[in-house]
């Protein structure tokens, strides 16, 4: 009985097929359920009718869906003992057998984001060199992915995807793009990406290498089949198929045959061509031997293990066998009758045509897996039909045989055994995907432990330079302290030297301007230092310049007095509470240290 929850989940893959146009049926059902179950428990849903609903309303949750479900696990180069073996047993098999520059196709089915079709563009590139790489090969990559396929047109990778290429590779078919490696332009061309559904569209024909790698495990096995068969039809002769790790062709020997089964390396098997010949010296039969040997013919056709019919060059009914009787119907007055008026003809399957191909090519033709419910049985049966064009000695055709195989429990008992193999294959694919996601995860958390590490020896770069810095600053300061003191006992010094040359003192530089104001000519005028500093002399109206003015310029040019008398001079000035003072001024050279004038000392005392 189906459950509520197995219509949602129908509901949903309906809804992906008729909004989306991504048919999942071919899929198997336990890996979707898995994959959305996924999404379900990150979205903390508890039914798929509630995913299905939240699709409706967040049409950006197809896109993740769709990549959950799509595993779009791929490197260049994965698996390097298998490329090595692809290159040297196929790719070099196909060189040889292409010679005289024909052309090379290979296809890359499934191809995510492009390093597999990549990987072989290299690889074909390393054996024939660049020019005839670009002469003779097209590449074809396709997936269901869109987007995979626009990261695989666009060609650029970031560095971690790369890094496992040899050095020597990745210098040589890429160059640096922004951030990552773009795979060379004047290669790219030979590339070609689209989209391709494998269960339902045609596949790429006279492909001389056919890459599906972990594609076919994600299939049932009837959808397998399938596409086996799509790519046995897509395979020139010689054609290779390299599968991934976790697939095999379990019952597909009569289409490929394995060149590396470890590897997962196959060949294709052309179809057989014609019916059996008689050689021509084969001794002619007496009379009487042809009687027996009649009689042995008959016996044995009518005992075959198969159901036998046997066809002339006219199309009648020949010769038919006691199984094909019971299965078909038939009889013995049937003989001699045409083929396309007998039902066995048409049913269980339309074998005129199938008769018509196989006289106009001389050659076999086989439909596998024909599906037929007999009257009266129980289940239907499944059936192997091969149509065999007969010759005489001389290769004239003088009719034609159709066998029908009954593979009915074989295939029930192949299909079990590939159910189980694949459900097995897909867990180990399952574990191989978690254990990349886990080896990604570690590296992530490696590249992080390395950023903290060079973050902490950075940080302790940066505290042993300020700590160098501190020391510097506080070498200065104390510097700075022992200056300050000398500074204020040379302060100290020269105010009490200032206060011990008279009442008045004012230092002026050459210009005039006060660098020096005692506190006697604060007394005196009314003038604080703060307010005089800096001032011009003249500008402070405090003394009559005039008489001062030529004995301040000839003690500023170091000039000696004229009358032998000395630079000091009498004048008459107003003290601060505007009454009259007079003032015996004496004016001295302020040197530097290099016996330069800088500036005057005028020392002031009260006269008489």
């Amino acid at each position: 009985m189906v459950t509520s929850e197995e219509r949602e989940f129908d509901d949903l893959l309906l809804m992906l097929k008729e909004t989306r146009g991504f048919d999942f049926t071919g899929y198997k059902r336990s890996t979707l359920q898995r994959r959305i179950a996924r999404r379900l428990e990150a979205l903390k849903l508890e039914t798929t009718g509630e995913y299905r609903d939240y699709l409706e309303l967040e049409p950006g949750e197809f896109a993740i869906l769709f990549d959950s479900l799509l595993i779009n696990v791929t490197a260049f180069f994965r698996d390097p003992q298998a490329w090595r073996v692809l290159r040297h047993r196929a790719v070099r098999a196909v060189l040889a057998a292409k010679g005289g520059g024909r052309p090379i196709r290979a296809w890359s089915a499934g191809c995510a984001t492009g390093e597999e079709a990549y990987s072989l563009a290299i690889a074909l590139a390393e054996e024939l060199g660049l020019d005839e790489f670009r002469e003779r090969v097209k590449i074809y990559g396709t997936d269901l992915d869109e987007r995979a396929l626009q990261a695989a047109r666009t060609a650029v990778y970031d560095e971690r995807k790369v890094a496992d290429m040899p050095p020597g590779l990745r210098n040589k078919y890429f160059e640096p793009a922004g951030a990552g490696f773009g795979f060379r332009r004047d290669l790219r061309r030979q590339l070609i990406f689209g989209r391709n559904d494998l269960t339902k569209d045609a596949p790429i024909s006279r492909v001389d290498l056919l890459l599906a790698r972990n594609t076919l495990m994600y299939f049932n096995a009837e959808t397998q089949q399938n596409i086996v068969r799509k790519f046995h039809f897509a395979l020139a002769d010689p054609g290779y198929l390299f599968l991934g790790t976790a697939e095999m062709l379990l019952d597909h020997s009569d289409k490929f045959e394995p060149v590396d089964l470890r590897m997962r390396l196959f060949r294709k098997i052309p179809q057989p061509v014609g019916g059996t010949r008689i050689g021509w010296n084969a001794p002619a039969a007496q009379p009487e031997e042809n009687t027996r040997l009649a009689r042995l013919r008959g016996a044995a056709l009518a005992s075959g293990p198969v159901a036998q019919i046997t066809l002339d060059a006219a199309g009648r009914l020949a010769l038919l066998n006691t199984r094909a009787e019971v299965m078909f119907g038939l009889q013995a007055r049937d003989v001699g009758s045409p083929f396309q008026d007998l039902e066995v003809s048409y049913r269980p399957v339309e074998l005129r045509s199938l008769v018509e191909q196989a006289e106009l090519d001389l050659r076999t033709v086989e439909l596998h897996d024909v599906t037929w419910q007999r009257p009266g049985a129980k289940e239907p049966g499944v059936f192997d039909v091969a149509v065999v064009p007969l010759m005489d000695r001389t290769g004239e055709l003088v009719g034609v045989t159709i066998n029908f195989h009954d593979v009915t429990r074989y295939r029930r008992l192949r299909d079990e055994l590939e159910q189980a193999n694949k459900e097995l294959e897909h867990a180990y694919e399952e574990l191989q995907s978690l254990n990349e996601e886990l080896e990604t995860t570690n590296e992530e958390l490696e590249t992080t432990n390395e950023e903290l590490q060079s973050t902490n020896e950075e940080l302790e770069t940066m505290n042993e330079e300020l700590q160098s810095g501190n020391d510097e600053l506080q070498q200065i300061n104390e510097t700075l302290d022992v200056r300050t003191r000398e500074l204020d006992r040379a302060g100290q010094f020269v105010a009490s030297v200032v206060r011990s040359l008279g009442d008045v003192v004012v230092v002026v530089d050459r210009d005039l301007r006060v660098l020096l104001w005692s506190p006697g000519a604060e007394e005196l005028w009314g003038l604080r230092a703060d307010e005089a500093d800096g001032r011009d002399l003249p500008s402070l109206d405090i003394l009559p310049l005039d008489p001062l003015l030529p004995v301040a310029r000839r003690v500023l040019d170091g000039a000696p007095a004229a009358d032998g008398q000395g630079d000091a001079v009498s004048v008459e000035a107003l003290n601060r509470r505007g009454r009259p003072v007079r003032l015996a001024v004496t004016l001295a050279a302020l040197h530097e240290d290099d016996a330069s004038v800088k500036g005057l000392i005028l020392v002031m005392s009260r006269g008489e």
